[in-house]
């Protein structure tokens, strides 16, 4: 399975990017998320969607500017990311996950994916 991140770039504070996550070899089936790391800090959870139910997850400083959907027929997923901050900028990394995902608590966490893409960089300037 290959994940493929893509959509980062450079805007100004305010502006807005979104971020696509394909996959080869498998198709979505269970969850997929989205995680950013900054320079100096860890990978932190940004968003995730559980297929069965299509529930989203977003973290608190993201919550009504970042939106999740997907596209069954292309298997991706994209991250809508609208009034981007200076600390919005990241790298920003797709995971998924192929294990059954029942709710918010194993869908946000390093260890509860199995694939990762390569990181596509956000940066906001102010």
């Amino acid at each position: 399975v290959q994940l493929q991140a893509c959509g980062g770039g450079l805007v100004q504070a305010g502006e807005s990017l979104r971020l696509s996550c394909a996959a080869e070899g498998r198709t979505f089936s269970s969850a997929v998320g989205w995680f950013r790391r900054a320079p100096g800090k860890e990978r932190d959870f940004v968003a995730a969607i559980i297929y069965s139910g299509n529930k989203t997850y977003y973290a608190d400083s993201v919550k009504g500017r970042f939106t999740l959907s997907r596209e069954t027929t292309r298997n991706t997923v994209y991250l809508q990311m609208n009034n981007l901050r200076a600390e919005d900028a990241a790298v920003y990394f797709c995971a998924a996950r192929f294990r059954p995902a029942y709710g918010s608590a194993v869908v946000t966490g390093v260890r509860d994916y199995d694939y990762w893409s390569q990181g596509t960089q956000v940066t906001v300037s102010s």
